[in-house]
């Protein structure tokens, strides 16, 4: 259903932009056309919110990061002791503390998994809820100023006049600094 709509919307983008390229008159179209263009890749990272929600993760997997680098440095002293008492141990104990490593190492190897599981997808919800916010702004904006149309990737080339990336950042910051001095 959204692969739909979106090769609607893109077929109805091309026909504009190629009526328009023939001269035709913008009446045609129910009078002026008001376009404006987005750079979301922009807005997405000059947005505070952006920066909040990669603070936000950074606290949240710190814990879980510094308990996989613990484990994977009592694998090396683990690794150290044999190889330090390999002359010492008798062979029982150098087959146990060997089975430990395997062990111990594949311990991490399911952590760090789930670790990159669990970041991935939080990571992936957090996008997620910027890439909405950041498209309701949008939406916002160009209602408030009128605008018919707001186009985003796949853009070559976009004149100043039209460009309205630094007021949705602009907008987006002040919402992030509203949200965070009232709570």
């Amino acid at each position: 259903m959204v692969v739909l709509k979106k090769n609607v919307l893109n077929y109805w983008v091309w026909a504009v932009l190629f009526a328009m390229s023939f001269g035709l008159p913008s009446h045609a179209f129910g009078g002026d056309l008001q376009v404006g263009y987005v750079n979301p890749g922009r807005v997405a990272e000059e947005a505070p919110q952006a920066d909040a929600a990669r603070r936000d993760l950074q606290a949240e997997f710190a814990p879980r990061d510094d308990a996989i680098s613990e484990m994977q440095e009592a694998l090396r002293e683990m690794e150290d002791a044999l190889a330090n008492s390999r002359m010492d141990w008798d062979e029982a104990r150098q087959q146990q503390v060997q089975r430990d490593i395997v062990a111990k190492r594949r311990e991490i190897q399911r952590t760090q998994e789930a670790f990159r599981d669990d970041f991935n997808l939080r990571r992936n919800e957090a996008l997620g809820a910027l890439q909405r916010q950041i498209l309701r702004v949008v939406e916002e904006y160009a209602q408030e100023v009128g605008l018919d149309l707001v186009v985003s990737d796949g853009v070559v080339f976009a004149s100043d006049s039209i460009n309205i990336t630094d007021r949705i950042i602009e907008r987006l910051r002040r919402q992030y600094e509203q949200a965070n001095s009232d709570g």
